[in-house]
């Protein structure tokens, strides 16, 4: 089956296995989706990952996070670009989420990065999507 939009699917697969309290949940690998990952771990978003190679494609393990109520660290994932409709961001508007409590990930020519890490970099990009 053919995806036309695999972000979205990383973050739907994220969002239903915190919202069904799982331990972890399994996700088609790519290099992206592995530098999100990256991300999503030194922010403090999910526990760890690793990559499984099953002599195919692969995949992700991502380990959830939850505080000590059992509630998901992650409150929201939120799609902004989108295949149909992509959104730029030069350095004067990158995004600020719950001012300064989430964060906006971004791809850049320098790579896939934070808003905060793009400003420091003075570079704009894609936005892909928030989390707070």
């Amino acid at each position: 089956m053919s995806m036309t939009d695999p972000i979205a699917d990383y973050l739907t697969r994220i969002r239903n296995a915190l919202h069904a309290k799982h331990p972890y949940v399994d996700i088609p690998a790519s290099i992206i989706k592995r530098k999100i990952s990256r991300i999503l771990v030194e922010q403090g978003y999910i526990k760890k990952y690793i990559v499984i190679d099953d002599g195919k494609q692969g995949f992700l393990r991502i380990w959830l996070k939850y505080d000590q109520d059992k509630k998901p660290v992650i409150n929201k994932l939120i799609r902004i670009s989108k295949p149909g409709l992509r959104h730029y961001v030069d350095l004067e508007k990158l995004p600020r989420v719950k001012n300064n409590l989430g964060i906006a990930i971004l791809t850049t020519s320098k790579g896939i990065i934070t808003a905060q890490e793009a400003k420091r970099q003075n570079v704009g990009g894609e936005v892909l999507f928030y989390v707070w």
